[in-house]
């Protein structure tokens, strides 16, 4: 087995490995002048390059900084069509109301994604997440949801698992908008059918229900997600983006991985999840893009909860193709420090998707890693605008 040693790296910079919460995610390991050994796509040594094994191939990094792959644990990147009319009334302050009455919406999203093949939604998909990988991203989850018709959902997962190996995807199948009529029918037909289907060909890890005022009813979720843990998948909510209906608090119940937006968190949302092991994930795009409410990601670090940082990548409400963006946005719109911001993006962002062999810098975790432009990792939250990131290692192999 071929052993690299990277070496000139001046400051190795890494959380613990596995989730993180309140204070301890301030904590970061810096190491200077340090080198670090792979093989096998695994991590299996750092240390002072005096110390290192004399039979590694050397790859010079060139005195840079060196910081995990970042993980992106909720985007929405495969879609088709385009959502620029309803931005451009949108910030002509036209109400989401009229903006959905014209046929605008998540509902042109959906029709435009449900008239797509799997070759086109490839197709489509394949720049974002090349953005994303980009950006820092070595591990994404990708989402359903803009299908409501099942054939359509199962096309998005289809255009998923073309795209998953070469990009480190992990699938989603979201239960994201009821239909105007027979919403009971189509909840029992998801339970019944949707996520019986979609284990039977193997196409997500995870169900994930926006629960909301004008989306589904806790009641409704709680029957969605209990299907889908009686058939072996991991869940994950949308939840308290525009109104706090119970689904934080339903996703603590549950144990579910995550529950992500929160931005009409309030303290009693804040206390259940700084009491259980479900992870925060809080997508500072759409506070950008829409002008919504940070999420309150100081609040709940503070109170010892577990947060994540994504993209939220959509058409409709963050259309952002950066990782490295979002992590940036999470210290300047919800006042997470830089330390913090990295934890959430890394370690903590791998425990909202259930994995636990990457996100850190250690022996025995994966070898995804970021060589960045700049000797101090403190660029990485720093850059807007530009990219900080140099090279995108998977498994020790540059992308």
């Amino acid at each position: 087995m071929t052993e690299t040693l990277f070496t000139n790296i001046s400051q190795l910079v890494t959380p613990a490995p596995g989730m993180q919460r309140g204070a301890a995610m301030r904590d970061l390991t810096v190491i200077p002048d340090v080198a670090m050994l792979v093989s096998g796509g695994v991590i299996r040594w750092i240390g002072p390059r005096a110390d290192a094994p004399s039979n590694a191939q050397e790859h010079d990094l060139g005195g840079v900084a060196v910081v995990p792959g970042l993980i992106d644990p909720h985007t929405h990147a495969v879609w088709a069509g385009d959502r620029l009319a309803d931005f451009e009334a949108r910030v002509q302050g036209v109400p989401y109301e009229e903006i959905l009455a014209r046929g605008g919406g998540i509902r042109s999203s959906m029709r435009a994604t449900g008239a797509a093949s799997v070759d086109d939604l490839v197709a489509l998909a394949r720049p974002r997440l090349e953005a994303l990988r980009d950006s820092g991203a070595t591990s994404m989850e990708v989402k359903s949801g803009y299908g409501m018709d099942f054939d359509a959902e199962l096309r998005m997962l289809q255009a998923v698992r073309a795209l998953q190996t070469e990009y480190g995807l992990v699938p989603t199948l979201l239960i994201h908008v009821p239909p105007t009529e027979g919403r009971a029918e189509y909840v029992q037909a998801v339970c019944h059918d949707l996520i019986p289907g979609v284990v039977r060909d193997g196409l997500a890890t995870a169900v994930d229900v926006f629960t909301e005022r004008e989306a589904f009813t806790v009641a409704e979720t709680r029957a969605i997600l209990q299907a889908a843990k009686t058939h072996g998948l991991q869940t994950k909510l949308h939840a308290d983006q525009f109104h706090a209906i119970g689904g934080t608090e339903l996703a603590c119940e549950l144990g579910a991985l995550s529950v992500d937006h929160l931005e009409a968190s309030g303290p009693a949302q804040i206390a259940a999840l700084a009491a259980s092991d479900t992870v925060a994930t809080i997508l500072p795009g759409v506070t950008l893009h829409l002008g919504l409410p940070a999420a309150p990601g100081r609040a709940l670090i503070n109170a010892g909860a577990a947060v994540a940082v994504g993209t939220d990548l959509n058409p409709g409400s963050s259309p952002v193709f950066s990782t490295q963006l979002a992590l940036a946005l999470a210290v300047r719109l919800c006042r997470l420090t830089p330390a913090e911001a990295l934890t959430a993006s890394t370690v903590n962002a791998a425990a909202a998707l259930g994995l636990s062999d990457r996100g850190a810098l250690a022996p025995g975790q994966r070898a995804d890693f970021l060589a960045l432009h700049s000797p101090d990792w403190r660029d990485l939250p720093y850059t807007l605008g530009a990219n900080p990131v140099r090279n995108v290692f998977v498994g020790g192999i540059p992308v």
